[in-house]
């Protein structure tokens, strides 16, 4: 994959944060976090270079270009961070001013016709089918019209972040599921499943706000 693009654009918008929140989260202090920082920009460019280009139609590039953000900072840590440590530092991290902007506009568009072809275009895809670090996911709408349910059976952050020896640190991007439909706020986040914690499947349940 090349730097140039989505994965620049997702540094010069996040990098600032993820700085910020090394001292304020995880304790370091500020030159600690600028060492940080620096060695997780050389890392992130190698990370992104190793992946393989996703191709026009799937939708979860930017999914991965975050995985690979923060599977960086945590490689670069001088202490390896516990998963409930790192799970609030990428959650602070993440949901900046522009992130809960994104995330509002987001949930006015959600359950739309246009929302609801995408997922069904999505499941269709199955882009992991050709590439690893992308995800398969079934499209199920709630029989009473309460919301749908993507269910996926493949996830590209479960492949790189086991490649890298963090699969335990899965969960931080997991839980950030929850928080960015709070954000958004026409729905409820609900999951019962997850396949970094050996789940069946990851399943991602959007229930209607009434």
């Amino acid at each position: 994959m090349k730097y140039a693009g989505m994965p620049a654009g997702m540094w010069a918008l996040f990098a600032g944060s993820f700085r910020k929140k090394l001292p304020e989260v995880l304790g370091y202090d500020r030159a600690g976090a600028a060492r940080i920082t620096r060695a997780a920009h050389g890392r992130y460019r190698r990370l992104i270079a190793g992946l393989p280009e996703f191709e026009k139609g799937d939708r979860f590039r930017m999914n991965i270009v975050s995985c690979a953000m923060l599977s960086a900072f945590a490689l670069e840590m001088p202490k390896r961070p516990r998963p409930d440590a790192l799970t609030a530092y990428y959650r602070q991290a993440m949901m900046t001013a522009p992130m809960k902007w994104f995330c509002r506009i987001s949930g006015r568009a959600k359950f739309g016709k246009r929302d609801i072809e995408g997922m069904k275009q999505t499941a269709a895809f199955r882009a992991a089918d050709r590439n690893p670090y992308s995800w398969n996911m079934e499209f199920l709408p709630y029989p009473d019209g309460s919301g749908y349910e993507a269910r996926f059976s493949k996830c590209g952050i479960c492949t790189l972040m086991g490649e890298l020896g963090l699969s335990d640190l899965v969960v931080a991007m997991c839980r950030l599921d929850y928080v960015m439909s709070e954000a958004g706020g026409t729905d409820t986040f609900v999951r019962k499943y997850t396949l970094a914690s050996g789940g069946p499947y990851c399943d991602c349940g959007y229930l209607r706000k009434r």
